[in-house]
């Protein structure tokens, strides 16, 4: 019997879910490709300044956006920047909020952790990445009467959206770097945001410099990540 394409439950359609079935041997093989796939991911913080054509990082955002959400709200928002003014402000500020963190903010044993990274206040790939993806979560909705109405698990949605997008950037065939100078209250200074965005993310987006060296990091095995109960 043919199955129906769409159902009314409680007073609203559904529509059927298509899949297709894999074998277990297609499993094994399909999730240990991925696996070695994003295992070969790393933090870039040298980024070539070549282009990156803008129809790629629309088909990135998309991906980010297919990501499920509390009551399927949806609260994020995606500010994709190539103009190089707009970069060179968002550098200027997020290096003054960097100078202030290590400076003063940051406690030795954070700076400790942080020196296998190398990493420092200055941060020019905010310039010099073709992109850079700043993700906003939107706190709550404003109606047209300019009331509020509520999102639910912002946090969780935003960040599970956040992790696909690091994902589709690395199957691109692109680089980025987590980069969250706190607080980040001036890029929504900078880019107008309305007054329910949050910034929850900066994502310089593009090409390794090459060549480009990475710290010589390990990541921590399953028996310390995972436990299963069978």
């Amino acid at each position: 019997m043919e199955s129906k394409k769409s159902l009314i439950i409680k007073g609203h359609k559904h529509i059927a879910f298509e899949t297709e079935v894999f074998s277990e041997e297609e499993l094994l093989k399909k999730s240990d490709r991925f696996y070695h796939l994003l295992n070969s991911r790393r933090s870039i913080r040298e980024f070539s300044d070549k282009n990156v054509p803008k129809e790629v990082i629309e088909n990135l955002i998309k991906t980010a956006a297919t990501a499920p959400s509390g009551a399927h709200k949806q609260p994020w928002v995606f500010c994709a920047i190539s103009s190089a003014e707009l970069k060179t402000q968002i550098r200027e500020a997020a290096e003054a909020e960097e100078k202030k963190s290590y400076e003063s903010r940051m406690s030795d044993r954070w700076k400790k952790d942080l020196e296998p990274m190398a990493t420092d206040m200055y941060k020019p790939f905010l310039e010099i990445a073709p992109w850079l993806i700043i993700v906003f979560k939107k706190a709550y909705e404003l109606g047209e009467n300019g009331e509020k109405n509520n999102n639910y698990y912002v946090n969780e949605s935003v960040g599970i959206a956040a992790g696909m997008l690091i994902s589709a950037i690395h199957n691109a065939g692109l680089v980025t770097l987590t980069h969250t100078p706190s607080p980040m209250n001036f890029l929504a200074k900078i880019l107008n945001r309305p007054a329910n965005e949050r910034a929850f993310l900066l994502l310089p987006v593009g090409y390794p410099e090459l060549p480009t060296y990475v710290p010589d990091l390990k990541r921590k095995e399953l028996d310390e990540i995972a436990v299963f109960y069978e």
